[in-house]
């Protein structure tokens, strides 16, 4: 590993972690547009479910016509074109599609609307397949997955005020003007959103990002694993892995206020702060998993391990009181992150121990959400948002580690599988049907199951590669 390979390149790093704000600004911001395009089109609930659906449709389609161009250019597009620009390609999409709200606004025009998400998340399609790969490569590959858990953290920052922002600019800061919602209020917040794009495009441009980065390729002698991203065991794995990962994540959440209300009697206004507790959980274990990449001073780490939780979640604390939430029901919630932290300790910052780790207290805390009553019951479920923080970037780490010049290929098939997130919610929802809402969690359990095989899996895998995450832990620092 060469000397300038033993640090994260933060000059780079920062300015590519701006993505990752606005993939998560722009997709919470969908529920917030939910609810105005029911109302202001007339739609039934599963009609106003369409904007989820264009928006994560998107992600695969995006992903095919990356893979279809570079069969047809007879070579990888992100590699003939350069990382740097495909990052920009991407956002000028993503901008083209927020200019369709005008018109669709000024028409009101829902099919307009949709098709508009879409293009921004066709935007974001070419974004992640150059951007997850990127922050494994700016620095050493024993933090790589630190970095994209980093990453993960802003993105989470991105879904936290994405909207409350949006929510401002439509309602204005009169919360309760729902009864004469104008479409024509959703043209300038995504005007200015396209402006932000332009703009991020032309800093990323400018900065000192790598246009090819040096990327990890396996040693290994087998003639077979040449040509195709898919020749590599640990990527097909791994796409099942991001799948049913993206699955479990979403239909966890989208589950809990159905289940508050019929089991728990919870009134739908007051079910908003524990699905704020959800996501934010998402961010207290990114914050956690994320130390390393900070700093080489294994005393340092200790310390950060205990203040970044605790940092992340005074944030969840001062945002509800902003939004004038009871807290008292929340700081028992101390306690669980305790859990995370020991996990997250006991992980040594392995990418596939982490999995293997987060995977089996994931099925534990949905099998107590499952087998208990009352309050018990959603905490055990919230907090399965602390345990899949990290994963994302575990497996993305572990699926691309050894490709080399077919890591933006491979890339590109793992965004593919964010389809997951859709089909495992509807599969969730079916399934209630048959056995009620609280023991349809058992979708979740078959998934966490998965992941926990793929980390067992892909260590044998990649040894063989002759690519190890244990090396920092065996040379200490």
């Amino acid at each position: 590993m060469s000397s300038e390979q033993s640090q994260t390149k933060w000059a780079q790093f920062i300015p590519l972690v701006t993505v990752f704000f606005f993939w998560g600004f722009v997709a919470a911001s969908n529920d917030v547009l939910i609810p105005v395009f029911k109302q202001a089109f007339n739609l039934s609930q599963s009609q106003s479910q369409w904007v989820s659906l264009a928006f994560y449709i998107a992600y695969t389609v995006g992903a095919l016509i990356y893979n279809g161009v570079s069969v047809v250019m007879k070579q990888d597009l992100v590699n003939k074109i350069g990382y740097k620009n495909g990052l920009a390609l991407g956002l000028v999409i993503s901008a083209v599609g927020t200019l369709l709200f005008y018109p669709a606004a000024n028409l009101g025009s829902f099919p307009l609307m949709l098709s508009g998400l879409f293009i921004v998340a066709l935007g974001f399609s070419l974004q992640q397949t150059v951007a997850n790969p990127l922050a494994i490569a700016l620095g050493p590959i024993k933090t790589g997955s630190q970095r994209l858990t980093m990453a993960g953290g802003i993105n989470n920052f991105g879904t936290t005020i994405g909207p409350l922002i949006v929510n401002v600019a439509i309602f204005g800061t009169n919360a309760n003007a729902t009864s004469d919602i104008s479409i024509e209020s959703v043209k300038i917040p995504y005007l200015i959103l396209g402006a932000a794009f332009i703009l991020v495009a032309i800093f990323l441009k400018l900065s000192s990002l790598p246009d090819r980065p040096t990327l990890v390729e396996a040693v290994t002698e087998d003639a077979s694993l040449k040509g195709s991203a898919l020749r590599y065991p640990q990527l097909v794995m791994g796409m099942i892995a991001i799948f049913v990962y993206v699955g479990v994540e979403v239909s966890t959440a989208s589950n809990l206020p159905a289940y508050m209300e019929k089991n728990l009697g919870f009134a739908i206004k007051d079910i908003a702060p524990y699905i704020s507790l959800y996501w934010a959980s998402m961010m207290i274990g990114r914050w956690t998993g994320a130390v390393e990449a900070f700093t080489d001073k294994v005393s340092l780490q200790k310390i950060l391990r205990w203040v970044a939780p605790y940092l992340a979640f005074g944030i969840f604390l001062g945002a509800n009181a902003i939004a004038d939430h009871d807290l008292a029901p929340f700081y028992i919630y101390a306690l669980i992150i305790l859990v995370l932290i020991i996990a997250d300790t006991a992980s040594k910052g392995n990418p596939a121990r982490m999995l293997l780790i987060f995977s089996f207290v994931g099925i534990t805390a949905l099998v107590i959400g499952m087998f208990t009553h009352g309050m018990v019951s959603v905490y055990a479920i919230t907090s399965v948002g602390l345990f899949c923080s990290t994963l994302w970037p575990c497996i993305f780490t572990l699926a691309v580690s050894g490709l080399g010049k077919n890591t933006s290929q491979g890339s590109s098939f793992l965004i593919m599988m964010i389809m997951g997130g859709g089909i495992i919610s509807w599969l969730q929802g079916y399934v209630s049907e048959y056995t009620g809402i609280q023991y349809s969690y058992i979708v979740g359990v078959l998934c966490f199951a998965y992941l926990a095989f793929y980390a067992w899996k892909v260590s044998g895998i990649l040894r063989k590669q002759g690519i190890s995450f244990d090396r920092k832990i065996a040379g200490g620092h």
